[in-house]
């Protein structure tokens, strides 16, 4: 049996994933309660693309001992790739039922609450958990988003600050705080934290139409031109760099007139 398992596992990590399907099967042949291979057996089906058998596999695994953190969260992703939302958020509901101190299972479950346009649900979860991991910057990110996409800008602006306090150097999240900013009608502070996302990485397109948008808007062409320019250098559809162009010559007869 240890080598069959030895095996398994060289197929796995070679990703030979039949290889390792057709040792997998042969051990579950002989010892038909073995939770983990079956959990097994279904990331292997996962990443050949056998949904259904994964699934099965899974829930065999889960069956067999609904102790095993790992197997909801395999059936979970797979639930979530295909979008079956119901069915993700019914088995993660059990995961907590049967792991209630494994605080992973409700960040996954306020993501397909989220999915789910159920949003009120999702900040239950992840307030539950930040009361309980005060500094799990993920967490605060996903809230900053549920609150951004309810039209509460101050509680998205507040929660994408908290996450800054942990990760300060990633452009997205300077990029949505500005977007929060914008929406809140805070323009100085939204064209600050478009040119941090451009500071953070400067081949990230998205920020310099948007900070030119709202250079545009303050009366500042100057600045306005020179990143709608800056934004023509980089591969975006030809449809895109006409209206561009047209912006560009558009605020330059402004600027002269």
């Amino acid at each position: 049996m240890k080598e069959k398992i030895d095996k398994a596992i060289e197929c796995f990590k070679k990703q030979d994933w039949n290889g390792a399907i057709d040792v997998f099967t042969s051990i579950v042949e002989i010892d038909t309660d073995n939770s983990e291979i079956y959990n097994n057996l279904g990331l292997c089906y996962s990443n050949i693309g056998e949904y259904e058998k994964a699934e099965k596999n899974y829930l065999k695994s889960i069956e067999l001992n609904p102790q095993i953190p790992q197997c909801y969260i395999n059936i979970s992703d797979l639930y979530y790739k295909q979008k079956r939302l119901g069915e993700g958020i019914n088995i993660l509901t059990y995961a907590i039922e049967m792991l209630p101190n494994d605080i992973i299972f409700r960040h996954y479950l306020a993501r397909f609450y989220m999915e789910d346009a159920k949003l009120d649900l999702a900040i239950d979860e992840l307030e539950y958990i930040l009361n309980i991991q005060p500094e799990n910057y993920d967490a605060y990110y996903d809230l900053a988003k549920v609150y951004f996409e309810f039209g509460n800008y101050d509680s998205a602006i507040e929660n994408f600050e908290n996450v800054l306090e942990y990760k300060d150097d990633n452009e997205w999240i300077y990029y949505y705080l500005a977007e929060a900013y914008q929406a809140n009608d805070e323009i100085d502070k939204a064209i600050s934290n478009f040119l941090k996302s451009i500071a953070m990485n400067n081949k990230f397109p998205m920020p310099y139409k948007k900070v030119a948008i709202l250079f545009m808007a303050r009366g500042d062409y100057e600045d306005a031109i020179e990143y709608l320019e800056d934004y023509l250098n980089f591969d975006i559809p030809q449809e895109e760099k006409d209206g561009v162009n047209k912006l560009i010559d558009s605020i330059k007869t402004k600027v002269n007139s």
